[in-house]
């Protein structure tokens, strides 16, 4: 595990530039920087600044969730593959790689609406007619 890692500007920036620009968790990105997320933490809630960029790049990377959703959905180079079938060669579809696709689009789709619920999150339409009804009741008091 990582040792806690002394907050530095060129560190922060690293971190927030790779969750802007990238699909891959906090977790993932410091073991690539060899610190330890329990110091990212602290460090968000120590540092005001850190936490407004921190939450900036989250923003920025929900974004970016959406775009490689849409990449990932127009990929159609591996969505068949070649097989022989008994003395002829015929086109099938790649069922691993379709349902892998699918998995990889409904991940981002939901770690972006977490991100960012307004932009990306579920839309729920409520009604109200504007109107309101008072019904007096009255009643016998039973002792």
């Amino acid at each position: 595990m990582a040792r806690p890692t002394k907050y530095t500007e060129e560190l922060a920036d690293q971190i927030c530039d790779m969750i802007s620009t990238s699909s891959i968790g906090l977790n993932h990105i410091c073991a690539k920087l060899k610190i330890a997320p329990s110091s990212v933490y602290l460090w968000l809630s120590e540092n005001k600044e850190f936490s407004d960029k921190y939450a900036r790049a989250r923003e920025i990377q929900a974004d970016f969730l959406a775009d490689e959703i849409i990449e990932i959905a127009d990929d159609s180079s591996r969505d068949t593959k070649t097989i022989r079938k008994g003395g002829e060669i015929v086109e099938v579809e790649d069922t691993e790689w379709t349902n892998r696709s699918r998995l990889r689009v409904d991940a981002r789709k939901w770690k972006a609406s977490k991100l960012a619920p307004k932009k990306y999150g579920d839309k729920i339409q409520t009604e109200h007619s504007g109107a309101v009804k008072i019904e007096q009741i009255t009643g016998t008091i039973i002792t």
